[in-house]
């Protein structure tokens, strides 16, 4: 499977400009005659519109739909004849109910199809966060089908909490995707920003232990005086980390995936199967 993450640096609240800009590399993904069109492109949390928008938010959420349909008309546009799937991260309007939301999206010549929807759950409202202020939570995490495997969303803060991601394997999930718009913190003893270190940390715990891939996508650029990290990579069901992205910039990140590895990792380390067999008592009140 071909993975390309597009590491987008938007302009804060300038969504038809960012299209545009997205348009173009989806272009160059297309043209790349020795790499090959991407099976999946992943983009990262608010990838269109900017992270921190506040109130703003209410005039650039858009519906599933309208969304989904620029999306679409834009890869076919680039490459009227390629199919493609692409996962984005931006803000919905469902019905005047504002959520900070993640597409699935499958794409062919003729047509487009929402795959699935995943709605933040955990909106961190502390430090420079303030998303629970003007957002509502999802109350559903659901592993569904593709063409290319089973797989699952969770957005930034979601990967944060363990309980989610394990949940997302038992389901069946095979390949986490996770867009995140993550602000750079502290220096680490290397000289790496400690929030980089912490992710890097986490998505290999997490990936190792399940035997998943965790396809991370990071949103970069400044807003408001905060860096965006990006960092995005690809994290293989050992916990490898084999394509990496730079810190800060805009970049389009390259790689594969080959879902068999999923298998081997898990049978070479069966912790998963492990967790299956005792939830029924992990859930059970015993006296």
């Amino acid at each position: 499977m071909k993975v390309a993450i597009v590491q987008t640096k938007p302009r804060k609240g300038d969504f038809e400009r960012n299209l545009s800009e997205l348009g173009e590399v989806f272009a160059q993904l297309a043209a790349d005659a020795e790499r090959g069109t991407p099976d999946l492109i992943v983009l990262p949390e608010a990838a269109l519109t900017g992270y921190f928008l506040e109130g703003a938010v209410y005039d650039l959420a858009m519906h599933s739909e309208e969304i989904a349909a620029r999306i679409a008309a834009a890869w076919r546009t680039a490459a009227p004849h390629k199919r493609v799937d692409i996962a984005f991260g931006f803000y919905e309007n469902d019905a005047g109910t504002y959520h900070n939301a993640a597409m699935y999206l499958t794409v062919d010549h003729r047509s487009h199809a929402i795959v699935h929807v995943h709605r933040k759950m955990f909106l961190p409202t502390y430090g420079v966060f303030d998303e629970e202020r003007f957002l509502s939570r999802g109350r559903c995490l659901g592993a569904f089908d593709t063409r290319l495997g089973r797989m699952a969303i969770l957005i930034c803060e979601d990967m944060w909490h363990s309980i989610m991601p394990t949940l997302a394997a038992v389901k069946g999930a095979q390949i986490l995707l996770v867009p995140s718009a993550s602000p750079g913190r502290g220096l680490a003893g290397d000289g790496e920003l400690e929030s980089v270190e912490y992710w890097h940390q986490a998505l290999r715990l997490h990936a190792a232990e399940h035997g998943v891939y965790i396809i991370y996508a990071g949103l970069a650029g400044f807003e408001g005086g905060k860096g965006m990290t990006g960092s995005s990579c690809i994290v293989n069901p050992r916990g490898e980390r084999p394509f990496a992205a730079p810190v800060l910039g805009a970049h389009v990140l390259r790689g594969e995936l080959d879902l068999a590895e999923v298998d081997l990792a898990r049978a070479n380390l069966p912790l998963l199967g492990d967790l299956r067999a005792v939830l029924p008592d992990l859930l059970t009140e015993r006296r």
